[in-house]
């Protein structure tokens, strides 16, 4: 019967992007799980039913970003029960994906870096939701005015580190036109309590005016000259000590015979 059966432990809920997933402990033996996601004001969603996982994708069911959710992982048989027999069931903590959610990397679309401007433009992550036709929306589409991206840049090789923030898509910096500069960006929710910050982008560098010393540093430099040096003796060394072994071959041969 139901009372035998153990009950879900370790919750947790995992999303980015508002891709979100349930996960949970043991794996079950001789029993299933189904999934019951309630909100404070939508009807009750069942997912995953029957599943021997211990996860479970809850996206589609979470569709009002901004309700808030809890979870109950029910433990039931492979065979129906009585309806009127209840069975045991773990409860998740409160969940809400406009809070929660981890925005994701974004992607640097494009940069130049001309003159004494740097410019760089920012891609949104996309988001498993859809619009009515069909293409799916981004989180800009969902945060709005609440998503800024913050653009964190530097001189290549160079560890002082500054930063800049938009409300748009695109960054503007002022920056020196002879030197090279590495950036990344992450989305930022300033209106979260916590989990403000989202992940970093990928590194990115520029390569404008771009010298062999910026590339690879004095180190390969002094090692080429100590190699030039070595190189031009050598050529100025070899050609006298060759010269001296010729003339005293040369002396050799001259000497008269001994006993003759």
């Amino acid at each position: 019967g139901y009372a035998e059966l153990p009950t879900a432990v370790n919750i947790t809920w995992s999303s980015i992007n508002f891709k979100t997933i349930l996960q949970w402990q043991p794996k079950p033996l001789g029993y299933f799980y189904t999934v019951e996601i309630h909100g404070q004001t939508s009807d009750t969603k069942k997912k995953c039913i029957r599943t021997t996982e211990t996860e479970c994708d809850v996206t589609d069911a979470l569709q009002d970003v901004k309700e808030t959710y809890i979870a109950h992982i029910l433990s039931v048989t492979p065979t129906e029960m009585d309806d009127f027999e209840e069975p045991p069931f773990a409860v998740s903590e409160k969940f809400t994906p406009y809070t929660q959610t981890v925005i994701g990397k974004p992607e640097i679309k494009n940069y130049t870096q001309q003159g004494s401007k740097l410019t760089v433009m920012i891609k949104d992550p996309l988001t498993p939701y859809t619009f009515p036709n069909g293409s799916f929306q981004s989180i800009r589409d969902i945060f709005q005015h609440d998503l800024e991206y913050k653009l964190y840049y530097w001189k290549d090789q160079s560890s002082g580190k500054k930063d800049v923030t938009t409300k748009s898509h695109t960054f503007e910096v002022s920056v020196e036109s002879t030197k090279n500069y590495c950036f990344y960006a992450r989305g930022i929710v300033p209106s979260r309590r916590e989990n403000r910050n989202g992940q970093d982008s990928t590194m990115t560098c520029t390569s404008v005016g771009r010298s062999v010393l910026d590339e690879y540093g004095a180190e390969v430099f002094i090692i080429i000259a100590v190699i030039a040096i070595a190189v031009i003796t050598l050529a100025i060394v070899l050609p006298v000590i060759l010269c001296k072994r010729k003339k005293a071959r040369a002396a050799r041969e001259k000497e008269p015979l001994n006993g003759v």
